[in-house]
């Protein structure tokens, strides 16, 4: 799993670096498959539940599961990169939001609160806490600045399949659910919104926008519990 996920974080970084105005979201969508067929691993998304791409790339108020295709991106714009591989049989993914060019204060704020809330919870991840210790410290790291969690996409454990039990919302009560023990791997993913969490599902079956059209932002890393701490093993 640290191998795959380090391949998540690189591949991730590259297409990073490629987010400029006027590229189109399938030219990311291009980078990341190549990269991976260059990697020697499997892209986890294409194909996934039918999903049509290797990356999801989200647009302002898409939240997540965006379909790369013709749409350019202009300065100002907010980015989601949602990414994930297989290799030897195990799992990564990571998520990452990008600003292109300048963007709004706002944006920058929930950008800021959003990865925080991620750290926040990754914090959390200890042995002998249990699992909405997590989920609790995100909703508060978030809401400390204004923002709101999306309720209806959570994050999940991860190893041998891409999505695995449990699954981890990004809001409530602490002291609940699981007891954490070495050993565990999850991916922990806040996502986020300026606006009201409601969301809506565009026609295509898979792209997840906010019903108010506030904007949205996704990080998430693959993390390892250990008797000795918490290991991020999606970053670079």
């Amino acid at each position: 799993m640290e191998a795959a996920n380090r391949i998540v974080a690189e591949i991730l970084e590259g297409v990073k670096e490629k987010i400029r105005p006027g590229v189109e979201t399938r030219e990311l969508d291009e980078m990341a498959e190549e990269s991976c067929r260059r990697q020697g691993v499997q892209p986890a998304f294409k194909g996934y539940r039918g999903f049509p791409r290797s990356i999801c790339v989200s647009v302002n108020e898409e939240v997540v599961h965006g379909i790369p295709g013709p749409r350019k991106l202009k300065a100002g714009d907010l980015v989601s990169l949602d990414f994930g591989v297989k290799y030897n049989g195990y799992y990564g993914d990571a998520a990452i939001t990008v600003p292109v060019g300048a963007v709004s204060p706002q944006a920058r704020q929930l950008l800021k609160a959003t990865e925080e809330s991620l750290y926040a919870g990754i914090a959390q991840f200890k042995v002998g806490g249990r699992l909405s210790d997590i989920s609790h410290a995100v909703q508060t790291a978030v809401e400390s600045y204004g923002f709101t969690v999306i309720r209806e996409f959570v994050g999940h454990g991860i190893g041998r399949s891409l999505h695995e039990d449990p699954q981890i919302p990004n809001f409530g009560p602490p002291g609940k659910g699981p007891l954490l023990q070495a050993g565990m791997t999850l991916a922990i993913e806040p996502m986020t919104c300026a606006g009201g969490w409601q969301i809506k599902i565009l026609s295509d079956g898979w792209t997840a926008v906010t019903q108010d059209g506030s904007l949205a932002a996704h990080f998430e890393h693959t993390v390892a519990l250990t008797e000795s701490g918490v290991l991020i093993l999606s970053r670079l």
